[in-house]
């Protein structure tokens, strides 16, 4: 009798099995998609494996065909301070070859915009960093104004770079639940609100352009400075340029609840334009989002030819966590999808900066600060992207504490933030840094002789 009960287990088993087989490889081979099944196919699984190690293979930086220079690797390079490294082995290495390619041809030329997104959270909110970084840049090379403003901001009153006053917005951003594919400052904005901006970084300058940028405009209209203005192109993301006099704020007012509006920028006609995304308690996973046609469609309407992402205090959240495998998982995912959506702009990846918690009565760096960092230098060692180690930068283990006891402090006592003044010397040691990258390089007119 037992024997007979455990023949009909093994019976269902097998039948069972066979099923989900047979269900596996027609979902595999017609490419059917039910996201409960999706979680247990047998066949996606094998062949998925299949496709990562693939991928793994084909993204090795040692491998020749992303290295045909056959030049010589060295990861360790990471813990270099103010150096920005692709982790090639050599005194005239350039990191950032196709930026700095830009750059000599803007200083050849003095026309042309650069546009750099530089991306980040609180130790950058209001403009900090990012204002001196601007401003040594557009020195060096030409250009002027504060470029991209969100419509509306809780910390514009923060911001000594510009004024941004305004009301009656409905806004979804980053940590909205379901928010998808808000622009890339992590704010999207709708209704009939209106506001001024100011450029405080310029007075009296030769001519400002000032754009719009916004979603598709559905028949939209806004006011600008009083002037009825009707909103050109149907693409997920416009720009349209509203003026270009030397006027350096203006007012506006939406006439069309149903399209979503992003920001304004103030720019030169030629030179660096550096946008500020700073968004508070991020960590750059929140990117995920964001859809690859979103981001394709950025950059259609405003080319960017340098994306800096300066995140990892955030990952600090618990003073003895030294596991972060988990931000490789959910951060890798992200990365191939900005590399995929700017195939021809160089990507700098920033590392964390120091931050300390108390152990034993005092304050000191946090314990898994140089896992994170080696997690960081990782991620962009397997994408061939470019990193800059800014706790080295900041003066390595302890630096945070060092910096806030300072008189002047150049850090706030909550041992995380730098202030302005600390911002300030980051700002001066990465422009100097992105200098010597640029000075290695050499133009493709030289080398192509």
């Amino acid at each position: 009798m037992n024997n007979n009960r455990n023949w009909r287990v093994v019976t269902l088993i097998s039948i069972c099995f066979f099923i989900y087989l047979i269900l596996s490889i027609l979902s595999f081979a017609f490419d059917i998609k039910w996201e409960p099944f999706e979680k247990v196919n047998l066949i996606t699984d094998v062949f998925d494996k299949n496709k990562k190690s693939e991928l793994a293979k084909n993204n090795n930086p040692e491998n020749t065909k992303s290295n045909p220079k056959n030049l010589v690797l060295d990861f360790e390079l990471y813990k270099k301070s103010n150096f920005i490294t692709n982790f090639y082995k050599g005194d005239s290495i350039t990191a950032l070859s196709e930026f700095a390619e830009k750059l000599h041809q803007l200083r050849t030329t003095k026309k042309g915009k650069i546009r750099i997104a530089y991306f980040g959270d609180s130790m950058i909110e209001g403009d900090l960093l990012t204002q001196t970084l601007r401003k040594l840049l557009q020195k060096e090379f030409g250009g002027y104004g504060v470029g991209f403003l969100p419509i509306h901001s809780k910390v514009a009153g923060f911001r000594q770079t510009a004024t941004v006053k305004s009301s009656g917005w409905e806004t979804i951003n980053f940590m909205d639940k379901g928010a998808k594919n808000m622009y890339i400052s992590g704010f999207s904005f709708s209704g009939l609100g209106n506001g001024s901006f100011t450029d405080k970084t310029v007075t009296t300058p030769p001519s400002l352009q000032k754009f719009l940028i916004y979603g598709q405009p559905n028949g939209g209209s806004i006011d600008y400075d009083g002037t009825s203005i009707s909103l050109q192109g149907n693409d997920l993301v416009n720009s349209q340029l509203l003026s270009n006099n030397n006027a350096t704020s203006f007012e506006l007012k939406s006439n069309s609840a149903a399209t979503p509006f992003y920001g304004v920028s103030f720019e030169s006609e030629n030179g660096i334009i550096l946008d500020n995304f700073s968004f508070r308690g991020i960590t750059g996973v929140e990117f995920r989002k964001i859809d690859e046609n979103f981001l394709k469609a950025v950059q259609s309407a405003n080319h960017y030819d340098l994306i800096v992402m300066q995140y990892g205090v955030n990952l600090l959240f618990r003073p003895n966590d030294t596991d972060y495998s988990y931000y490789t998982k959910n951060m890798t995912p992200v990365l191939e999808k900005f590399i995929s959506a700017f195939p021809k702009t160089d990507i700098l990846l920033v590392s964390s900066a120091d931050r300390a918690f108390r152990y034993n009565g005092e304050y000191q760096t946090a314990k898994g600060l140089p896992n994170l960092l080696e997690t960081q230098a990782r991620l962009a060692y397997d994408h061939h992207l470019a990193f800059f180690n800014l706790f080295e930068t900041m003066g390595g283990e302890n630096s945070i504490v060092d910096w806030a006891s300072q008189k002047p402090p150049l850090a706030n006592k909550d041992y995380v933030h730098p202030n302005g003044k600390g911002a300030d010397i980051l700002a001066e040691k990465l422009f100097h840094a992105i200098m010597n990258d640029y000075n290695n390089y050499k133009p493709k007119t030289e080398t192509a002789q």
